[in-house]
């Protein structure tokens, strides 16, 4: 790991860093005096380097005799070879000084026989220290497997910048909770109990002060890479394996022979049965599907044995095979493995302890909230504050929340507070990015020489990206980081949603049944938006910061309407809380009419005048005080389930699915290069890269000939021009992606220097990933490399076909064009020009058919056939023709062949039926292609809240 010292200042090295700084340093423009007093330090701090400091500190912790007795010898030491070097430069000069036989000069010899009885006293004396030094590293190295331990868990801590540049921690600060944590390890005399404490204080002490920094997604990637490192540094788990079980990467797909597993799990499963030690596993779940079933199928797979001989493979292989066909139990199934491994306290919820944090703070060492969309940290610190005697009111306690022209506000407070020994908190330091250079030299400058209860609190959002983090590493580094997140789950938003009013707020309209039960169903909106963001793009398009704020508003909202107006006004209501006040934050199309929906469902007439369900199984309340609604909630809400936000239950299975995806690849992300090769298979990172760049340029295809191409069909319809399109943007990413990975060859081979972007291609292809150059030249796609290769291979074969005589395939693939809309487009104004309609006034029609892409043989007369579409959320009902419920743990289902037209706006069905929302990835929001109107039994609301929508890859 490089990292660069100017002055005291200690941060990470990376290429541009340095790159940038020595240009900086060597302009002659840039200011002189701090060219002069800068000094460049590049040096590596290794976990052997690191190893050895912390095994002297805890010894001189533990034994400082030792260390005492060790300097002393090393002191003796230096003073005999002085002396001796004293004695030899002595003898030397009186026998070169000597004339005639020096046998006859008395002194000479009697200063030689002294000199040989003090050589040979030291050589007695080093021998002596000698023996004494190796007794003394004998007793150190009992020690040793502590600092070891500190060390891998420093490394560990260090890298969970990969994951958000916000998490950065000093090796200053880690020696010193290195230190408390040796300080606060139980007493015991025996040498091995007491290492035995120590190293488990270590960890447990890393993992609370870590843990207390991290986002609740980002908690359980740290817990895994801490057990994950300290197992392969005991060799508990194969290396291998672990590589296996961290990139998973499947490269073909192949249909499943059975019906509990999805295409997707079955080509996991032949992935994993290439390996020695899953050799055969694909023969036992076919040969032996009731078992599989029952095991696959039950509620918990993680908790029961696996079938068979099975059962008898490591927590580590049980893991991967798990992960094969049920990644939506990951999550859970680390959590059972870590505490196995490491212990129950590691996976118990660590509550935030802000009394503690506080202990540990000083003037020197500020803390940092880093905070969740719509939170603030306020609250809480105004509590403490309390308890200690700084407030706002006795003027101890500055408050400044930090936007346009609040800098010198801040900084005034900043300068009167470390004189007089008061609390600062500089609220939503991301607001003031010219400013942050500025706070770390004012924060270093008055902690200096400041009165001892001088502190300073600051609350900050985490950046959306890494590219979009402006936070300094300076400020990061140094001070003691706290999250701060909003509840999860139905319970805990419904309750906190109730929290924001009181008795009094109940009481205060003249209408107060009406006023009571409409804010009920205003807080179970509110927890169901604020819930649903976790269910991730099938619960929001995008993220939205909605927050207590908005709650507030309507809530004084509802209380003016309902005092002015003789009946409750519903339509005006809804329109400002789901246009205006929660709309306001709504940037997408598809979410506004989802809140608009939710609104309908909980905001009419049926809500004072008959029983309204809020949920299945919770109505809404009858008239109680304001404990009587909390008593309600805890009493009545139905378990915690996607049914309460209008989802259905795969919803929770896709989110845990996702979420166990992203853990693995931040997992990945944070291995150790070359850690997880073993040494005796000689393959390095270089060396895979290398095998993955061979074997992509020996498949990749040639580029279209257009020119050729061009000249086989004069006729310029609209969709031979979609197809020259089409080839002209393949055309495109081919050519990057061969010249690029011709680039990264000879750049391996040393025939070419690496720049960045070479490097971020390597790192893109060892981590089964593609690239970023690439991407950006692509359509979008969620998929891993391998399955982003064998796409676009498929999708090149497809254009190829088409290329042959330009007419127009019978059934098209529509998931396979760069660009869809292009190609329904192409529908309409083929329509159009045939029957000489306007093309404004016109709209595109499907009917879905209960055929496949096999049964047919030519396209239609008018509109196109399409296929390689899947329904998420809910099932297409082949018999009926139409959207049904979804099958449980079906996450996505194909859909049959679509027949395609376009029809005058004026002749479109409409009735029953479900405007359903068309996205290129799981990702939607800005996948966004079209909308078909599919037959629909059941009311559009129903399909609405459950998120159902088309995509063009599962």
């Amino acid at each position: 790991m490089q990292y660069i010292r100017i002055g005291d200042k200690e941060c990470e090295l990376n290429k541009n860093f340095r790159l940038i700084l020595h240009t900086k340093l060597a302009n002659p423009h840039y200011k002189p005096e701090l060219q002069a007093q800068t000094t460049l330090l590049n040096f590596t701090v290794t976990e052997d380097g690191l190893e050895a400091q912390l095994l002297t500190e805890v010894v001189s912790i533990e034994r400082p005799d030792l260390e005492k007795l060790k300097l002393v010898l090393t002191k003796h030491q230096n003073d005999f070879k002085i002396e001796l070097k004293h004695l030899e430069d002595d003898l030397l000069l009186r026998l070169s000084a000597a004339e005639g036989s020096f046998l006859d000069d008395t002194n000479l010899v009697e200063r030689l026989e002294t000199t040989k009885a003090t050589a040979a006293e030291i050589e007695c004396k080093v021998m002596e220290a000698k023996e004494n030094e190796t007794k003394i590293n004998e007793a150190r190295e009992n020690y040793r497997p502590v600092a070891a331990r500190a060390s891998l868990l420093y490394f560990v801590i260090n890298d969970l910048r990969k994951i958000n540049p916000i998490y950065q921690f000093s090796l200053k600060a880690f020696s010193a909770l290195f230190r408390r944590a040796v300080e606060q390890a139980d007493a015991v005399e025996a040498v091995p109990e007491r290492v035995s404490s120590l190293v488990e204080s270590v960890t447990h002490t890393v993992f609370l002060y870590t843990s207390q920094a991290l986002l609740e997604k980002d908690r359980l990637t740290f817990l895994s890479q801490m057990a994950f490192q300290i197992l392969l540094r005991k060799k508990e788990i194969e290396p291998l394996e672990l590589d296996f079980l961290l990139r998973f990467t499947v490269e073909r797909t192949y249909p499943s022979p059975v019906d509990f597993l999805t295409a997707q799990s079955w080509s996991a499963i032949k992935a994993l049965a290439l390996m020695e030690e899953f050799r055969g596993i694909d023969r036992d779940i076919e040969g032996s599907a009731k078992p599989w079933k029952k095991w696959v199928e039950s509620e918990c797979p993680e908790k029961e044995k696996l079938p068979q001989e099975w059962k008898k493979k490591s927590l580590i292989q049980k893991l991967i095979i798990l992960r094969a066909v049920r990644p939506d139990r990951m999550t859970y199934a680390l959590r059972n493995f870590v505490e196995e491994k490491l212990g129950a306290k590691y996976v118990e919820g660590t509550r935030l302890d802000l009394v503690k944090a506080f202990e540990e703070s000083s003037p020197a060492t500020p803390m940092l909230f880093i905070l969740s969309p719509g939170l603030d940290a306020l609250k809480d610190l105004e509590v403490l504050g309390k308890k200690l005697g700084f407030t706002i009111d006795s003027g101890k306690f500055h408050n400044v929340s930090l936007g346009q022209g609040q800098e010198m506000v801040a900084e005034m407070a900043l300068e009167k507070a470390s004189k007089e020994g008061h609390w600062v908190i500089l609220q939503n330091v991301h607001l003031v990015a010219k400013w942050l250079r500025t706070l770390e030299k004012l924060l270093e400058r008055f902690s200096q020489g400041s009165h001892s209860d001088y502190r300073v609190f600051m609350s900050a959002e985490s950046a959306p990206t890494p590219n979009e983090h402006i936070i300094p590493p300076g400020l990061l580094e140094n001070s003691i980081k706290i999250t701060n997140e909003s509840p999860t789950g139905m319970l805990a938003n419904l309750h906190a949603a109730l929290y924001n009013f009181d008795q009094d707020t109940l009481e205060m309209c003249s209408k107060e049944h009406e006023f009571k039960s409409i804010l009920f169903s205003l807080c179970y909106f509110h927890a169901c938006v604020s819930g649903r963001l976790r269910f991730g793009p099938q619960g929001w398009s995008r993220s939205y910061p909605f927050n207590s704020g908005d709650l507030t508003t309507c809530a004084n909202i509802l209380y003016n309407y309902l005092e002015a107006t003789p009946n409750v006004p519903w339509e005006d209501l809804r329109y400002l809380f789901g246009e205006i006040m929660y709309g306001g934050h709504i940037t997408d199309n598809w979410d506004r009419k989802l809140c608009r929906v939710y609104l309908e469902e909980f905001m009419n007439a049926s809500l004072t005048e008959d029983e309204l369900l809020l949920a299945p199984g919770f109505a809404s309340p009858p008239n109680l005080d304001y404990s009587g609604y909390h008593q309600y909630i805890e009493e009545m809400l139905p378990p915690e389930s996607p049914a309460l936000y209008g989802l259905h239950p795969n919803a929770e299975i896709e989110f845990l699915t996702v979420t166990s995806n992203v853990l693995f690849r931040n997992l990945l992300e944070m291995q150790p290069r070359n850690a997880l090769i073993p040494e005796e298979l000689g393959q390095s990172t270089e060396e895979k890269v290398k095998n993955v760049l061979d074997d992509i340029l020996e498949k990749l295809p040639e580029e279209f000939n257009m020119a050729d191409i061009m000249q086989k069909n004069s006729n310029r319809s609209p969709y031979v021009l979609v197809c020259f399109q089409e080839c002209e943007r393949m055309n495109i990413l081919l050519q990057e992606i061969r010249v690029s990975l011709q680039q990264l060859d000879l750049g391996l081979k040393g025939e070419l220097m690496m720049s960045l972007g070479m490097e971020a291609q390597q790192s893109a292809l060892s981590f089964d990933t593609v690239p970023d150059t690439w991407g950006k030249l692509a359509y979008p796609s969620t998929y891993g490399l391998a399955q982003w290769f064998n796409d676009l291979l498929l999708r090149c074969r497809e254009l190829d076909t088409w290329t042959q005589d330009l007419t127009l395939p019978a059934v098209v693939w529509l998931s396979g064009f760069f660009n869809p809309q292009s190609f329904l487009t192409a529908i309409m104004q083929t329509m159009a020009r045939k029957n000489e309609w306007p093309l404004d006034k016109m709209c595109l029609t499907v009917d879905v058919t209960k055929k496949t892409k096999e049964d047919y043989g030519h396209p239609p007369r008018e509109g196109a056939y399409l296929h390689g579409l899947f329904m998420e959320g809910a099932h297409w009902d082949v018999q009926s023709g139409t959207i049904a419920e979804a099958h449980l743990k079906e996450l996505t289902s194909a859909m049959p062949v679509i027949f395609a037209k376009a029809v005058p706006v004026d002749r479109q069905e409409t009735k029953h039926t479900f405007e359903c929302p068309v996205y290129k990835t799981k990702m939607r929001g800005p996948d966004y292609v079209w909308a078909f109107r599919l037959k629909s039994k059941e009311k559009t609301a129903k399909w609405v809240l459950a998120g159902v929508a088309l995509l063009l890859e599962a």
